[in-house]
């Protein structure tokens, strides 16, 4: 990839050799985790061809869309409103966040014990190994928690950054502030891009992310065949890849992953024997290139068959209503929809216990492994009340916090075996 694409990394300002070392790194990982599985489905060429071009061909069409006059507004979190940056005819991104990259740059301004995604983000950019961030016009962040609402301050110094308040409660007048926020956010994207966002274009931006939710809904209810069709890895794959990919694209895309996988179903064909111990993951987010666990998980005898996370199903569980005929019912509808997001900075948070529990008894799970980023006191925390809500429910849970290195795999591997052993 590297002679394909070194001019315009360069002209990026990328640091070309460190950048080569990583991607170099990145394909090793990929092959070890994803390549070698077996009785992978023929769809997933289609994702294996993305990583490949993970920094090339689409970096290239972003470019290509800037050069065209289009804005690019990159993200980390599922909060952030993307029907209002595609009804602007601009293009929204996930960032680079998912890897230990830049981590000795990012610990000169961040606390050491600061949760591996911020440092990851920061480290990104101070070590300008992520294109994605290079090719934003506008990276836009959010008040999930306070470690992330600390780090956009100095972030700021070196890109564009826009801030939205997310509320922490979910009363009435939190409801308020979140729609005074999807105002201001639609004011700062017309200005962004200098464009004007009418009811027509609004409507049109919320079926087609509506449509990418649909497809990848139906892949989760696929995957919960007896026998398991498909490894967790691969669809968690097809998750991650949703935040950056064109959005037509990925969901024509999956949908015909979901027909060769309606397929196999309709065969009862497995990927793992049907005896494999059903797993669900719970937690914080699964950034690229973030695979270590499910790894660990799915070489220790089980398989995962749901995240109940941003990369997950609560980014793709809920639909925002699509048939409001004028900007106020547009926006309220999408009020509506992204307030049913169940973060763990939401305070009571029963929403997000009543469906985990819901959700492992619907997957026919054995046992659940609540994944934490390490210092990542939200889910943390909260990892207790849902250890007693899966208890009440006779559910076993693993609780299990790590960060990106590679450092204490076997000793996960350990953990995970044991629990795995225990719900056989």
């Amino acid at each position: 990839m590297s002679t394909t694409y070194d001019a315009m990394w360069e002209q990026l300002n990328l640091d070309l050799d460190a950048h080569a070392g990583l991607l170099q790194v990145l394909g090793k990982f990929y092959g070890d985790i994803y390549l070698s599985q077996s009785g992978r489905l023929q769809g997933m060429e289609y994702l294996d061809f993305v990583i490949s071009e993970v920094h090339g061909l689409r970096i290239r069409e972003l470019q290509e869309a800037k050069a065209a006059g289009r804005k690019i507004v990159g993200t980390f979190c599922v909060f952030v409103p993307e029907e209002i940056v595609l009804a602007a005819d601009a293009i929204q991104v996930g960032l680079c966040a998912g890897a230990e990259a830049g981590k000795e740059a990012a610990e000169k301004v961040l606390p050491r014990n600061t949760c591996a995604l911020i440092k990851s983000f920061v480290g990104f950019k101070l070590s300008r190994l992520c294109p994605y961030i290079e090719s934003c016009d506008l990276v836009v962040g959010e008040t999930t928690c306070d470690g992330k609402k600390k780090a956009y301050e100095i972030f700021a110094d070196y890109t564009p950054v826009y801030v939205m308040e997310i509320p922490q409660m979910k009363q009435a007048c939190d409801r308020d502030l979140w729609r005074a926020e999807m105002l201001r956010f639609k004011d700062k994207i017309e200005e962004v891009t200098e464009k004007t966002i009418t009811p027509a274009k609004l409507q049109e931006a919320i079926r087609l992310v509506n449509s990418r939710r649909r497809v990848l809904q139906r892949l989760n209810q696929l995957r919960a065949a007896h026998p398991v069709p498909i490894s967790g890895r691969d669809v968690l794959l097809a998750n991650q890849i949703s935040f950056y990919d064109d959005p037509v694209r990925f969901t024509d895309s999956i949908g015909k992953l979901c027909d060769e996988l309606e397929q196999r179903v309709g065969a009862g064909q497995g990927v793992v024997p049907e005896e494999t111990p059903r797993l669900m993951l719970s937690g914080c987010p699964m950034a690229i290139p973030n695979w270590k666990l499910p790894y660990v998980i799915e070489s220790s005898g089980a398989v995962v068959v749901g995240e109940e996370s941003c990369v997950g199903t609560r980014n793709t569980r809920d639909l925002v209503e699509e048939n409001g005929a004028t900007m106020d019912a547009l926006i309220e509808a999408l009020v509506d929809r992204y307030m049913r997001i169940d973060c763990a900075c939401f305070t009571p948070n029963k929403e997000r216990l009543d469906h985990i529990v819901e959700m492992a008894r619907d997957l026919r799970v054995k046992g659940v492994i609540h994944y934490g980023l390490s210092f990542c006191q939200p889910y943390a925390i909260e990892s207790f009340k849902v250890e007693r809500a899966l208890k009440a429910a006779g559910i076993p849970m693993l609780s299990i916090e790590t960060d990106y290195g590679m450092e204490d795999v076997e000793q996960l591997k350990t953990r995970v075996e044991a629990f795995v052993e225990m719900v056989r």
